[in-house]
C-alpha cells in the first residue's frame, strides 16, 4: 500500500486553487500557490482520514505508488503506519478492545495507536501490527547515485 492520495488543483476566480481530492469528497480548501494548496490539501485530508477513523468508516487506500503527472500528497510516515494499522483492525474485524486484550494493554493506549495527532512510538504501532497478524516493514529508497 502506498502512502499518496490525489488532489485536483483548480484555479478558483479569486486567483486562488481550490484543492479538491477524488478519494475524499468532503475535502475542499484552497491556497494562494500550488506549494500552499497541496500543503493545506494534505492537512485537510488527514483531517478528513480522523474523522473516518473516529467515525469508524472506511478509509480509501492510497494509491500504490507515486503517480505521474497528477497533484498528489503523501501521508507522513507515522499517519501512514497509523491509518494502515486501523485499516486492518478494521477489514479483520478487531476491535480496539479485543487489540487492547491481545496487547495487555488498556483500551485507551489502543485509542491512541489511531489518533493521528498523537505521537505513537514505532514499537507500539508494531506490537499492534503483529497482533493484528501482520507485519511492519519498513525501507528506504535505493540511492540512485550509487
Amino acid at each position: 500500500m502506498g502512502r499518496w492520495y490525489e488532489l485536483q488543483l483548480g484555479r478558483d476566480d479569486n486567483q486562488t486553487f481550490l484543492v479538491t481530492s477524488p478519494q475524499f469528497p468532503e475535502v475542499t480548501t484552497y491556497g494562494e500557490s500550488r506549494r500552499d494548496a497541496s500543503k493545506k490539501g494534505l492537512d485537510a485530508i488527514i483531517e478528513a482520514i480522523a474523522a473516518r477513523i473516529a467515525a469508524g468508516e472506511p478509509i480509501p487506500r492510497p494509491l500504490a505508488k507515486p503517480p505521474g503527472r497528477i497533484a498528489k500528497v503523501e501521508l507522513p510516515a507515522l499517519i501512514y503506519l497509523k491509518v494502515a494499522l486501523y485499516m486492518v483492525a478494521r477489514e479483520t474485524g478487531i476491535s480496539r478492545a479485543e487489540l487492547a486484550k491481545r496487547l495487555g494493554v488498556h483500551r485507551e493506549q489502543v485509542d491512541r495507536l489511531f489518533r493521528l495527532n498523537h505521537r505513537s512510538r514505532l514499537d507500539q504501532i508494531e506490537a499492534a501490527a503483529e497482533a493484528l497478524g501482520v507485519h511492519v516493514e519498513v525501507g528506504l529508497p535505493k540511492n540512485k547515485a550509487a
